[in-house]
C-alpha cells in the first residue's frame, strides 16, 4: 500500500508523513500521473460542445492528487533532502515535465480551449472566471500549441533538458554548501564574535565529533563570522569559499550548466516567437516589457549610486580611523558597517538579539496578522512532521472559529536542507462543489538554533526575515477563489513580493515591537531608546544596499536577454554585465552566477528585478497604513479582501487600485530609504 495514493485518514487530511518513506514517491507520481491522464482524456473525449465548465473548468481542477504529491516531494527535496531523493528527483522530473508537455501540446484539448477562449464574448463570466480563460489559452499558447509536430518535439526535447540542468545546478550548490568546514582550535582567532556565536560553532564541532569551533557556508554561522571577526584573513577564506560556490572546476562547478540553461531557454523563447528569454517571461508581469525593466532598475541606479559611493567613502574613511589601511575588500564591508552602526546608533545585533526571542517573534507575527486580518493561531500535536524542528499550526477566523488554514513552520539549518527562506503549500485553497478546501501552508528558514544556555535569538535581519516569509503564507493563507490556478501567491512575479515585503515593515514600529520584543530573561519589554535607534538605523547604507540588489537584477536580466553565442566565460560575462554596480573591487575567481539559485533553480528568471518592482508598491501601501494607523482595521480588511485573498483573479494593478484607490506612488520608496531629499 502507498500511502501518497491512499486518502489521508489523518486530522485535516494531512500529508502522513510517519507513513511515507522514499520508494513511494516514484510510484505515487507515475501513478497520479496516470490519473491525471485519464481526465485529460476525459475532457478531450467529451462528445459535448466545448464550455467553460467541462473544458476550462475541467482543466483546471484535473490533477489534484498529481499536485498533492508533488508538492510533498519537493518540498522533501528542499527541505530534508538526501542523496537518495536526488536521485529519485532525477526520475521523477522528466515524467513530470514530459506530462506537462503533452498537455500543453495536445492538439484536440488546445481546440476545445480555443473554440471558449474564441467564444468569450457571449459567455456571462465572472472576472475570475474570464482571468483563467484568457490564462489557460495564453498558457497553451505561450508552451507551444501553436508549433508544427517537428518543432513540438523540439520543445519538449529543450523543456526536458532544462529541467534535469536546474535539478544538477541546486544539487550542486547544496553539496558545495554542506562540503564547506572552517573548524578552528586556536581561541585567539575567534577575537570579536559575540559568545552565542561560540557557542553555537562549538555545538556544531561537537555534533562532527570534532574539537575546536566549527563554522559553515549555512547562514546563521557564515553572516555572524563576517560581521564579526576581528580576524581578517579567515574573513577572506570564508568570504572566498562562499563566493566561488560551483565556480572552481571541480565535479561541482555549474559554468557549463549556466551556459547551457541561457542557452535552452533562449532557444525556447525563439522557437515560440520570441526575441529572448525576457521578452517571453515578462509579457506576463506588471513590467510587461525588458525595456520597462530595464528602465526602472537603471532609473533607480542612477538615482541611489552616487549616494552609495558616498556611503562607502565613508565607511573607508572610518575603517581608516581604526588603522585599517588600503582598500576596502568585499571580505570587509559587513565587519566594518557593523562597527560604524554601532559607532552612529550605539546599536548592535548583540544587544537586540536577547529581545528577539524565536517563539516571541513567532508569536509577533501572530499577533499582527490577529490584529490586521482576525486570525488566531493554536499550536497543535497532533499532526505528522517531515522532521522534528517543524511546527503546526491550526489558523482560525477568530470571530467565526472557521478553519482558514494549517501552517507549518521550520526554522533551524541541517545539511539535507538548502540555504535561504522561502514558502510553499502542501495542499493548496480552491472551492468545488459548494466546499472550500483550504489550504496547508509551510515556511521554511535557516535561523540561529537554541545552545545549551540559550534559546533561539534571532538577529534583526533573521527577524525581518521571518516576517517577510509570514507575509508570504498569509497570501497562501487567507487565499479564497474559486480555481486553484488562480489562488494564493499564483499571481505575477513582480506582484508576489508584495504581501511579503509590506509586512517586514511592522518590525520597525513601536507599536507593534512592544507587542512581542521582550527579554527572553526577564520578559522585559524592549525599550524606547532601542527602538528609537532600530528606526534610526533602518535606512543606515540603504543606498548601498539598493545597488546590491539592482547587481542581481541587471545580472538576471543580462542572462536572459543576451544572445547566448555572445557569451563565452560565465565568470567575465557576470563581471561586464554589472559593472556599473561594482563599488568594491572585483575579486578574481568569485562568481554569483554559479550559485544564484533564484534565476536558475528556483522561478525568478528574468524576475529578480521584481524586489525591488514589489519595493515601491509595499512602500506605497504601508504609507497608507501610516496614514490612517498601524492596525486599523478597515485598511487591514481592504488588503485581505483585495490583496490576499483574490490570488491571480484579477489583473494585480486593479487589485491594488482597489486596494489603495489609487496607482502606486513611485517616489514612496525613496521617502522611505531616506534618499528622496538627496536625489
Amino acid at each position: 500500500m502507498n500511502p501518497l495514493l491512499e486518502a489521508f485518514n489523518t486530522p485535516f487530511e494531512t500529508a502522513p508523513f510517519s507513513k511515507i518513506e522514499n520508494k513511494h514517491f516514484k510510484p505515487a507520481i507515475e501513478k497520479a500521473i496516470e490519473l491525471a491522464r485519464t481526465e485529460i482524456d476525459g475532457i478531450v473525449n467529451n462528445t459535448d460542445a466545448p464550455t467553460f465548465s467541462n473544458t476550462i473548468e475541467a482543466l483546471d481542477y484535473s490533477g489534484k492528487l498529481l499536485d498533492s504529491v508533488s508538492h510533498i516531494f519537493y518540498n522533501q527535496n528542499s527541505a530534508e533532502t538526501s542523496p537518495e531523493i536526488q536521485q529519485i528527483a532525477q526520475e521523477i522530473s522528466p515524467l513530470l515535465t514530459e506530462f506537462g508537455n503533452d498537455i500543453g501540446l495536445n492538439e484536440d484539448l488546445f481546440k476545445r480551449v480555443k473554440a471558449v477562449y474564441e467564444n468569450r464574448n457571449n459567455l456571462d463570466l465572472t472576472t475570475e472566471q474570464q482571468t483563467l480563460l484568457d490564462r489557460k489559452y495564453k498558457s497553451f499558447v505561450r508552451n507551444g500549441a501553436n508549433l508544427n509536430a517537428t518543432q513540438k518535439d523540439e520543445l519538449r526535447k529543450i523543456d526536458k533538458e532544462l529541467s534535469q540542468c536546474s535539478l544538477n545546478f541546486g544539487e550542486n550548490v547544496l553539496a558545495e554548501t554542506n562540503k564547506f568546514e572552517l573548524l578552528i582550535t586556536d581561541e585567539k582567532e575567534l577575537a570579536g564574535l559575540p559568545d552565542g556565536v561560540l557557542e553555537a560553532a562549538s555545538a556544531t564541532a561537537k555534533a562532527k565529533n570534532k574539537e575546536g569551533w566549527l563554522f559553515t557556508l549555512a547562514y546563521p554561522s557564515f553572516i555572524p563570522f563576517m560581521t564579526y571577526a576581528d580576524n581578517r584573513k579567515i574573513r577572506e577564506q570564508l568570504y572566498r569559499a562562499n563566493a566561488t560556490k560551483s565556480c572552481k572546476g571541480d565535479d561541482l562547478d555549474n559554468q557549463e550548466i549556466v551556459l547551457k540553461i541561457v542557452e535552452l531557454r533562449f532557444k525556447r523563447a525563439n522557437l515560440l516567437g520570441y526575441k529572448n528569454h525576457a521578452h517571453f517571461v515578462l509579457e506576463e508581469q506588471m513590467a510587461s516589457t525588458q525595456k520597462n525593466v530595464l528602465n526602472f532598475l537603471n532609473d533607480l541606479l542612477a538615482k541611489s549610486k552616487p549616494i552609495a559611493l558616498k556611503e562607502h567613502q565613508e565607511l573607508t574613511d572610518f575603517a581608516h580611523s581604526l588603522v585599517f589601511e588600503g582598500e576596502l575588500q568585499a571580505w570587509d564591508l559587513a565587519y566594518y558597517k557593523e562597527k560604524l552602526k554601532q559607532k552612529l546608533f550605539s546599536l548592535d545585533d548583540e544587544m537586540l538579539k536577547p529581545y528577539f526571542k524565536l517563539e516571541n517573534v513567532i508569536e509577533g507575527a501572530f499577533i499582527v496578522a490577529s490584529k490586521l486580518y482576525g486570525l488566531q493561531f493554536e499550536e497543535i500535536f497532533n499532526i505528522d512532521k517531515y522532521h522534528k524542528d517543524v511546527k503546526t499550526f491550526k489558523v482560525t477566523d477568530k470571530n467565526t472559529n472557521e478553519l482558514v488554514a494549517l501552517f507549518y513552520a521550520d526554522f533551524f539549518p541541517r545539511e539535507g536542507k538548502r540555504n535561504g527562506a522561502w514558502m510553499t503549500s502542501f495542499n493548496n485553497q480552491y472551492i468545488q462543489n459548494g466546499v472550500n478546501n483550504r489550504p496547508h501552508i509551510i515556511n521554511v528558514c535557516n535561523f540561529t538554533k537554541p545552545t545549551e544556555t540559550k534559546p533561539s535569538l534571532l538577529t534583526f535581519n533573521e527577524v525581518t526575515t521571518l516576517f517577510h516569509e509570514f507575509g508570504h503564507a498569509l497570501h497562501g493563507m487567507l487565499a479564497n477563489t474559486v480555481y486553484p490556478s488562480l489562488s494564493g501567491t499564483s499571481v505575477y512575479r513582480d506582484f508576489v513580493e508584495l504581501p511579503s515585503q509590506v509586512l517586514e515593515n511592522w518590525c520597525y514600529e513601536e507599536d507593534s515591537l512592544k507587542l512581542f520584543a521582550k527579554h527572553y530573561k526577564t520578559n522585559e519589554v524592549i525599550p524606547m531608546d532601542l527602538i528609537e535607534k532600530i528606526k534610526a538605523s533602518s535606512t543606515f547604507m540603504e543606498a548601498s544596499n539598493i545597488v546590491r540588489q539592482l547587481n542581481f537584477g541587471l545580472l538576471d536580466m543580462a542572462w536572459h536577454t543576451t544572445e547566448p553565442e555572445k557569451i563565452k566565460d560565465v565568470i567575465k560575462f557576470e563581471i561586464e554585465a554589472t559593472a556599473n554596480t561594482q563599488i568594491t573591487p572585483v575579486i578574481d575567481g568569485v562568481c554569483m552566477s554559479t550559485a544564484f539559485s533564484h534565476i536558475f533553480q528556483g522561478g525568478y528568471s528574468s524576475g529578480y528585478y521584481s524586489y525591488k518592482w514589489a519595493e515601491v508598491l509595499d512602500a506605497d501601501a504601508f504609507e497608507y497604513f501610516q496614514e490612517n494607523g498601524l492596525f486599523n482595521e478597515e485598511i487591514g480588511a481592504k488588503f485581505k479582501e483585495f490583496i490576499l485573498s483574490k490570488g491571480g483573479s484579477e489583473h494585480p494593478m486593479e487589485l491594488y487600485k482597489k486596494f489603495r484607490g489609487q496607482e502606486p506612488d513611485s517616489n514612496a520608496l525613496l521617502k522611505r530609504a531616506g534618499l528622496l531629499e538627496t536625489v
